[in-house]
Formats: C-alpha cells, structure tokens, sequence
C-alpha cells in the first residue's frame, strides 16, 4: 500500500520522534496534538521536550514541508495513536485519552485506512478501540465486524525505546505488530518498514498488548530486588554497591543497580495493567510494585536521619539547614517527570524541611507547579556552596563529574551510589 500521508496523534515523548522518523524519510506527516503550544513549537521547526537528534530532525523535516502539526485531525492513510495511558487512583486503566484520539479521528476515516495504537494499554484495549470507532462510523467495516475484508484495518505495535536514545531505537529496534487481522499486520509492518531497520514481528494484537506490559514488568521485578536489597543492606551496614559488584562477578548473575524507585511513563505504570486484569494470579508483579513504590518514602527517612547527624554537628537549627536535591526527572539525562521518584521525594521533603530546600535539574527551565513556592531551582555550584545536605536522587551526567573534593564538607544521601 502506498502511505501518501501519515497522521500521528500525541505528540510527546514518543508520538514526536516517531513522526519525525516518518518525515525524515520525505513522507508527508501531520502531527495531532492538543497542546496548542506544542503544535506552534513543532510549526517553528522546533521541539518542546528533550531528546538527543531530535531537535536537528524535526527542524530539516519541517523545513522541508513534510512535517506539520496541527490540533485538528486530517485525512490520512494511516493513523498512529500515541497518547498517555495512565491509571486511575485504584491502579485500574485508564484509557481516557485513547477514547478521545478515536473519537478525534473517527470523521475523517474512509475505506482502506490504517489506525494503529502505540499506546501502552491493557490486554484488550485495541479491541476495545475498534468498538468506539465502529460505534462512531456505522458506514465503515471494522476488524470485528468484517474481518480480512474490512474497510478500516486495526492493529496494536507498542515502542519499545528508552529516552535519551528514542531516535537511535526507534529505528534499530525490532516491532512486534499485532493486527486485529493478518491484513491488518500486513498493512502495519509497511508503514513501519518506511523508517525502520530493525525486524517486524508479527502477533495479534491481545498479544501484542501483552507483550509491552510483560516488558516492563519483567524490568521491575528486577528494579524491585535491587532495591529490595539497599534496604537489607542499609539496616546491615552493608554497601549495596559493592555487594552488587562482587556478586555480579558470578557469570549467571546481573543485578542491577537500585535507586530512589521507579520511574516513566512505563515501568511505573504497566505492571497495574496486569494486575489489575489478573488480581489473584499477579502477586510477584504486585509486590515488585509496591516495593519500587515504597522506596522514595524510604529515602526521605535517609534524608531525616541526615539532618539529624547534620543538626548535631552544626549546632544550628533545622530552619537554618538547607537540602539541596539533585535531579527530578526519571532517568539520567532527559526532562521527563512522569512518575518520577525523585520528584516525589524532593516534594516530601519540601513539605517537611523547615529550612530551604533546593533543587537541581539542569534539563528544565523552571520547577513544576507542585513545587511552586516550596523549593527553589537553581545551578548545580550555587547548590554546592549554598547546602548542608546534598541528596542525589538521579545520576545526570553533570552530577557524576563533580568532585570528591567538592563533597567533603557535606552531609550526603546517595541514592545512586555515585557519590560514594
């Protein structure tokens, strides 16, 4: 089939690079976002998120007349939907946003079209997807209704990509391609293989959902160890870090290394999908969970035993003490605070801290609106000269160049065992 033009719908983290990827090989993109702000930046030729490559792609691409963004769906051949899957205060699914991108791009499907969900969804959301479509053009066939012969083909093809390398991934890794019908794999595995150099494999598409959230929580039960074993170490003054080293020298064992929790848009996410649909059969993943979920209260009890020692070595009073943190975002390197741990951990500790808490993320311009007021941004020296108590809560590379001799007359609460 010939993709004349390719609509994705949400432009953030992933739904942005993979339209760019499109563009870059001189298919005509429109990007559908309702963030008007996002779609003026993407119109400029610029980008409103950070991710390495990205910025030089979007710009050559939209100088070149392939990529436009717009807040107002459009016809095209093929549709991806890429937009937020959160979940609800009880851990259930919410798929809000994947119902509002169907409905959004219901009016402009006509027969032969290809609607893809990049989403990570629970089992079963791709058909459930189908039904709104189905419900909302009575006039066109769907997978459900037609099978291999109907008008508008479905399927489900999650990213697998991590941030900070989106625009290396997206185009190395392989797919997994769940069509509703094979027609509708078929159709996926042309689309993708416009930009991608790695395999498309195909499934239907309950697998295919299952997969990605097999993925991540396959991740976080082993995140969950890791941070299961600082907090053994911990009460048996133990160094996590080098009981790791020695024991990863074992050639069966790779333990990764633990943290303030887990973060993202994925891992902190997925595992409920599953065991919200499975409640009895998923106890490993829920306790993987609420292990990881845990750990940034845990931290804050690291960040309160510090200031203790601190007050005690000052003679000053805890109003006088000033906790400067170090990072916000989920992983190394990128802006991204969705679910992050070390957000979570800087606004407990803001709440609690009667002095000034100070926070240092050198991939954003101003502090996020739940910590407005409570804590102040600023540049990593002024950080340095100005704390008692430095908390490391995420290994930005600008961090891990600091000095040992720049550490020593702080109190520290290291959470990625750089600073030991």
């Amino acid at each position: 089939m010939t993709f004349n033009t390719i609509s994705v719908i949400g432009l953030g983290y992933i739904g942005l690079p993979t339209a760019a990827a499109f563009a870059s090989r001189q298919k005509s993109v429109i990007g559908i976002d309702i963030n008007a702000h996002a779609v003026e930046t993407i119109n400029r030729g610029e980008i409103h998120i950070v991710e390495p490559d990205l910025d030089r792609v979007v710009k050559t691409a939209v100088e070149q007349g392939y990529l436009r963004a717009a807040t107002t769906p459009e016809p095209a051949e093929a549709f991806l939907i890429a937009v937020p899957t959160p979940f609800k205060d009880d851990y259930q699914p919410d798929l809000a946003f994947v119902k509002a991108a169907a409905g959004s791009i219901a009016p402009v499907l006509k027969k032969g079209d290809l609607v893809i969900l990049e989403s990570t969804s629970p089992v079963g959301a791709t058909e459930q997807m189908a039904e709104w479509l189905a419900a909302a053009r009575s006039d066109l066939t769907f997978p459900q209704q037609a099978g291999e012969q109907a008008d508008i083909h479905i399927a489900y093809c999650p990213e697998r990509v991590l941030p900070g390398q989106v625009m290396v991934e997206l185009i190395k890794n392989d797919r997994v391609i769940g069509g509703m019908t094979p027609a509708s794999a078929r159709m996926a595995c042309e689309l993708y293989e416009i930009f991608l150099e790695g395999e498309c494999v195909v499934t239907n598409s309950r697998t295919a959902e299952m997969c990605k959230l097999t993925e991540n929580s396959f991740r976080d039960v082993n995140i969950a160890f890791a941070n299961e074993l600082s907090l053994i170490c911990a009460d048996q003054g133990i160094s996590v870090w080098e009981l790791i080293s020695l024991a990863n020298r074992h050639p069966r064992v790779n333990i990764l290394q633990p943290g303030p929790g887990v973060g993202g848009h994925c891992i902190a996410v997925d595992p409920w999908f599953i065991v919200a649909q499975n409640p009895v059969q998923a106890r490993l993943i829920r306790t993987a969970r609420e292990v990881n979920d845990s750990k940034p209260h845990w931290v804050l009890e690291q960040v309160k035993k510090t200031l203790a020692e601190c007050l005690v070595a000052s003679d000053k009073r805890a109003s006088e003490l000033t906790i400067a943190c170090f990072g916000l975002a989920f992983k190394p390197n990128i802006d991204d605070l969705r679910e992050s741990p070390a957000m979570e951990v800087v606004e407990m500790i803001a709440d609690w801290h009667q002095g000034c808490t100070l926070v240092v993320e050198p991939n954003i311009h101003q502090l996020p609106e739940a910590l407005a007021g409570k804590a102040d941004l600023v540049l990593l020296d002024d950080a340095l000269q100005q704390a008692d108590v430095l908390v490391m809560l995420v290994d930005h590379a600008q961090f891990r160049a600091v000095g040992n001799d720049r550490l020593k007359s702080h109190f520290i609460v290291d959470t990625k065992g750089v600073w030991q």
